[in-house]
C-alpha cells in the first residue's frame, strides 16, 4: 500500500502543467509570456522529482526470480496454476489421428501421440469410436486444405449424431493449417474445438481438458528453439521396419512460393546426441530403414555444445547462394549422417527433404562412401528457367543446378535422382515451361513430384508477384512435364534391366497377394513374385516376408516400378552396394542436348 501511496501524484497531473495546452498565449503581449519558460521548468522539475521518488520495477518484483516466471509457461510437464495435476489427464479416453501431407506430418504425428500416450490416452483408427479425431495438416497447396475443410464437415456431423450418453466427440487440427487458418478455423462454422500449432504439441493435453468445458482453445504460437528433442515418437511404420526421425524443424530459406516458413518457423536443429539415441533405439526394435526428416534437412547445424560454435562458415554448393548471412559453427549434416551410418551396418538412411545448395562435396563423399546410406537423392529444381528461379528466389541458376547434377553423378556413380517442379508459377512465360520440359530430359530423374502452382497468403508472393498465368494454361503445362516425366522415368529404370537390386521388402503387392513388394535402393518401387525364385541359385532360400532384404534380378520395368525375380535374401554388409551393375547405367542421359 505504501507504494501505491507514493505512486498516487504520478497519476494525478498538477496545475502548472496547464499552461501546456495554451498554445494562443502566443499571440498575447510579451509581458505575459516573460515567465513562461520558468514555470515549464518548475513543472519538469517537479515531475522528475516525483518520478525519482516514486516505487521502480525492482519493488513490484521482490521475491520473485523473474528468470524462473519467464519460464514457467515453457515448462514442458510443469503444473498449471489453474489445473490440478490429474485433471489433464486422458483417463483412457480414445483419440484419431488422420495424418495429411509430408512425411513430416506423419512425424509430429508420432510426437503427438507420445505425449497424449503419457497422460492416460488410448489409440484407435476408427473415429467412430473416438472420442477426440485430430487432423495433422498441410497447407502447402489449396487442394490440401480444401481436403481438410470437407474432411471437417463430416466430422461434425458424425459429431451432431453421437449418442448423449456418450462423451462429447472433439476435433481438433494440428500443423500448419492450424497456424495458417487460426481465425477461420475457429469461426467459421465453428467446427474445431482445438487447434495446436506444429510446435505446441506438448500443451495438446491442457488444451484437450480446456476444451471438455465447452471451450474452443488454441495455442499456435511458433517457437525459436521446440525441436521436441526430449520427446521419443511412437513410430507406427508398415510393419514397423521403417522409420522417420525428425532432425530438424523450420526453415530459413523462404522461396517466395512457400509458406513453410510462416507455419513451421525458423531452423533450429536437435542435439546430434538425442538423434543418435533414437536411431541407436529403432536398430535395436528391428527396424532396417531410417529416413532422417527436415523442411530443409541437409542444412541441418548443431550449435548446443559450446565446443562446436566455432567461427566456420556453412559451405555451399557451387555457384548457389542465400537470402541470409551465412551461419557459423555447428555440427553440420555430414557430421550427423557419418555418426548415424556408424550405428547399425544393416540400416539402410535415407533423408529428405533437402535443398540443393546445402550439397557440399564432403556430403556426397560420404554418401558415396557408406554403404549403408541409400545413393538417391532428392534434387528439388522447382523450375528450368533461371528467370523463373530468380523469381522464386532459390537462389541459383539454371547452369548452376545443371553443374550440380553433373558434380552428384560424378561423386556418387549410379546415383538415383527425384525432384519437385511447380508449373504456372508467377509470370512464368512458355518458353520458361519448355526449359523446364528440357531440364527434365536432361537430368533423367526415375522419381518425381509436380504441382500447379497455387498461391498461398503470407508468402512473398502473395505481396510482390501476380498470379498471372490462367488455370486452363497451369494444368496443360502440369501435364506435360508429368508425360515428359514418365517419358524419361521409364528410359531411367530400362536402364536396370538385367542388374540385381537388393531390395527391402515392404510386404504384399497392393495389386496381387502372389507378390512381394519393396524398395531398390535408388527408392524404386520393386515387385517379385512370392514364388518362383531361381531355385538353381539357392534352393534353400527361406520365403521372404516384409523387413527382409533380397536380392533381385530386375527383369522388365516401366516409368512407376521394377519387376524381377526374387535370387537370394540378403543383407546390406554382404551386399552393400550393387555399384558394378549401376556405374554408368544412368550417365548416358545426362549427355543429351536441349530442345
Amino acid at each position: 500500500m505504501e507504494c501505491l501511496k507514493r505512486l498516487r501524484p504520478l497519476f494525478l497531473t498538477p496545475r502548472p502543467l496547464l499552461p501546456f495546452y495554451f498554445t494562443q498565449h502566443c499571440l498575447c503581449s510579451r509581458s505575459e509570456n516573460v515567465n513562461r519558460p520558468q514555470s515549464k521548468r518548475a513543472t519538469l522539475d517537479t515531475f522528475k522529482t516525483q518520478l525519482s521518488s516514486g516505487p521502480t520495477f525492482q519493488d513490484f518484483v521482490k521475491g520473485i526470480d523473474v528468470n524462473k516466471t519467464l519460464l514457467v509457461s515453457e515448462e514442458d510437464d510443469g503444473p498449471h496454476a489453474y489445473l490440478s495435476e490429474d485433471l489433464d489427464m486422458g483417463n483412457d479416453r480414445k483419440v484419431c489421428f488422420e495424418t495429411y501431407g509430408c512425411q513430416m506430418n506423419v512425424n509430429d504425428t508420432e510426437i503427438a501421440w507420445s505425449v497424449l500416450q503419457k497422460k492416460g490416452y488410448q489409440r484407435t483408427n476408427d473415429p467412430y469410436e473416438a472420442d477426440v479425431v485430430l487432423l495433422v495438416t498441410c497447407s502447402i497447396r489449396e487442394k490440401a486444405e480444401q481436403t481438410i475443410w470437407n474432411r471437417l464437415q463430416q466430422l461434425t456431423a458424425m459429431k451432431r449424431k453421437r449418442l448423449k450418453n456418450r462423451t462429447p466427440m472433439k476435433i481438433g487440427i494440428l500443423g500448419c493449417m492450424a497456424e495458417r487458418l487460426k481465425t477461420e478455423l475457429l469461426e467459421r462454422e465453428k467446427l474445431v474445438d482445438v487447434l495446436a500449432g506444429p510446435d505446441a504439441y506438448r500443451d495438446l493435453p491442457r488444451l484437450l481438458t480446456l476444451a471438455d468445458s465447452g471451450r474452443q482453445v488454441s495455442n499456435v504460437l511458433l517457437s525459436l528453439e521446440e525441436t521436441y528433442a526430449d520427446v521419443m515418437p511412437v513410430h507406427r511404420g508398415p510393419q514397423g521396419y521403417s522409420a522417420f526421425v525428425s532432425i530438424m524443424r523450420g526453415c530459413d530459406n523462404m522461396c517466395s512460393y512457400c509458406i513453410v516458413p510462416f507455419t513451421r518457423g525458423r531452423e533450429r536443429s536437435r542435439p546430434l546426441s538425442s538423434i543418435l539415441d533414437e536411431v541407436r533405439l529403432l536398430s535395436d526394435q528391428g527396424v532396417k530403414e531410417v529416413t532422417l526428416l527436415g523442411q530443409n534437412v541437409n542444412s541441418y547445424r548443431d550449435t548446443s555444445e559450446e565446443q562446436h560454435r566455432g567461427p566456420d562458415p556453412t559451405q555451399l554448393s557451387r555457384g548457389f547462394r542465400t537470402l541470409y548471412r551465412s551461419k557459423q559453427g555447428g555440427l553440420r549434416f555430414a557430421d550427423l549422417l557419418e555418426r548415424v551410418s556408424h550405428i547399425d551396418a544393416d540400416m539402410r538412411i535415407r533423408f529428405t527433404s533437402p535443398h540443393p545448395k546445402d550439397f557440399p562435396d564432403e556430403v556426397l563423399q560420404l554418401i558415396a562412401e557408406r554403404g549403408n546410406v541409400c545413393k538417391q537423392i532428392h534434387l528439388p529444381a522447382q523450375s528450368g528457367s533461371s528467370q523463373v528461379l530468380k523469381a522464386m528466389r532459390r537462389g541459383y541458376t539454371r547452369e548452376a543446378y545443371l553443374d550440380l547434377v553433373d558434380n552428384i553423378k560424378r561423386i556418387v556413380p549410379g546415383v538415383s535422382l527425384s525432384s519437385d517442379f511447380i508449373a504456372g508459377f508467377c509470370g512464368e512465360k512458355e518458353e520458361d515451361h519448355l526449359q523446364t520440359l528440357s531440364l527434365i530430359r536432361e537430368v533423367g530423374y526415375n522419381v518425381g513430384f509436380l504441382f500447379a502452382y497455387s498461391m498461398r497468403k503470407k508468402t512473398h508472393a502473395s505481396h510482390a508477384l501476380q498470379d498471372d498465368v490462367p488455370g486452363e494454361v497451369k494444368q496443360r503445362r502440369l501435364e506435360e512435364l508429368i508425360s515428359a516425366f514418365r517419358e524419361e522415368a521409364a528410359k531411367v529404370n530400362s536402364a536396370l534391366v538385367g542388374t540385381t537390386q537388393l531390395v527391402l521388402v515392404e510386404g504384399a503387392s497392393k495389386r496381387s497377394a502372389q507378390d512381394l513388394c519393396g524398395r531398390s535402393d535408388g527408392n524404386v518401387k520393386v515387385i517379385f513374385p512370392r514364388e518362383g525364385r531361381d531355385s538353381s541359385l539357392d534352393s534353400g532360400m527361406a520365403e521372404a516376408k516384409a523387413g527382409d532384404y533380397v536380392l533381385v534380378k530386375i527383369t522388365s520395368a516401366n516409368s512407376q516400378s521394377l519387376r524381377g525375380r526374387a535370387l537370394s535374401l540378403g543383407s546390406l554388409s554382404d551386399h552393400p552396394v550393387q555399384q558394378d551393375n549401376l556405374i554408368g547405367q544412368l550417365d548416358t542421359e545426362a549427355s543429351r542436348t536441349l530442345v
